[in-house]
């Protein structure tokens, strides 16, 4: 039998999972998903905290950094009429594309995707890439969505109009027709293959609507009564053994504003310094995650960089950081 094909930025683990040893660093400053211009600083504040050292460090190659470029509409806002149009969608559909096509070269070139944020709305574009990636292979990918919030509103369910609380049904094909058809095709992934993890601030509509969506999710409650180890267990189980890979999305927001202050909306009885590292630690213990968000960095209301510092362990840890 003759050995599998391998990059240069791969390794066969001993079970025959193939294992990047590379990164890609995609940094998105997006703030046009909502009103917290601040966000746009999140990027910035993990290269102070050491991003590209601290990942060099557990025996990564950082084999590119990409900027994507954000247009500075900073007070878009202010002058809306239309709380439930889909606020800056020509904007963030060009970004959008953007990042999915720095995602999608990421894991063509056998490198892990990170994408750094700003606001979660870079997330259409992530998801975008990485599910055009695997589309091409015919293979699945699994997603697991970490964050306070649902991000699950539509234009028509939607408060305030504000696209960083939409991501996740776009992916899964509901919104503006412009993002939700990005790449051409739609949905992004089946909810089958989803999981989300840590919410306890939703919406009116949206407890229906992440219901009604086939989502697997799990209310900080439930971690509470089961322990981050099974929730965590559980969302594997659900996405299923079949996959090529596993999609990261992390909101910082999902954790403890007393641990985690510099987020644009935080929201008291999140998750744990711990509880976040350890679920992070079992996702990566997988060997499957192959594309990764940081995301709701912000800055300007951080203690001392933080949250930063926090972002970039956490970092590590998805990428299979271990004590020993």
């Amino acid at each position: 039998m003759s050995s599998p094909k391998v990059s240069s930025n791969a390794v066969v683990e001993s079970n025959g999972v193939k294992r990047s040893r590379a990164v890609t660093l995609i940094y998105c400053p997006i703030h046009l998903g909502g009103p917290h211009a601040g966000v746009a600083l999140g990027p910035g504040a993990m290269k102070v905290a050491r991003l590209v050292s601290r990942i060099k460090a557990l025996g990564y190659t950082v084999q590119k950094e990409v900027s994507v470029t954000v247009p500075e509409v900073l007070t878009w806002w202010e002058k809306s009429t239309e709380p439930k149009h889909s606020r800056c969608v020509p904007e963030i559909a060009n970004v959008s594309q953007a990042v999915a096509e720095a995602v999608e070269q990421a894991l063509e070139n056998d490198t892990i995707a990170i994408t750094i944020g700003g606001d979660h709305s870079l997330a259409i574009g992530s998801i975008a890439g990485v599910s055009n990636y695997y589309r091409k292979r015919k293979e699945e990918f699994g997603l697991v969505w970490f964050d306070a919030h649902g991000d699950i509103n539509t234009p028509d369910t939607s408060p305030s109009g504000n696209v960083h609380g939409m991501p996740f049904a776009i992916s899964l094909g509901q919104g503006d027709e412009s993002l939700v058809k990005l790449n051409g095709f739609s949905p992004k992934v089946q909810p089958r293959r989803c999981a989300l993890i840590g919410i306890r601030d939703l919406d009116t509509a949206e407890t229906d609507l992440v219901r009604q969506s086939g989502v697997l999710p799990f209310t900080m409650r439930d971690v509470d009564e089961q322990g981050i180890k099974s929730i965590t267990d559980q969302a594997l189980k659900s996405i299923g053994a079949d996959i090529q890979g596993l999609h990261v999305s992390f909101d910082l927001d999902v954790i403890d504003p007393d641990v985690a202050p510099g987020v644009s909306t935080d929201s008291r009885g999140g998750l744990t310094y711990r509880e976040s590292h350890f679920a992070l630690e079992l996702l990566a213990d997988t060997k499957m995650v192959r594309s990764i968000d940081i995301v709701e960095l912000n800055p300007t209301l951080d203690i001392k960089n933080r949250t930063a510092e926090l972002a970039v362990d956490l970092v590590q840890s998805a990428l299979g950081k271990n004590i020993l």
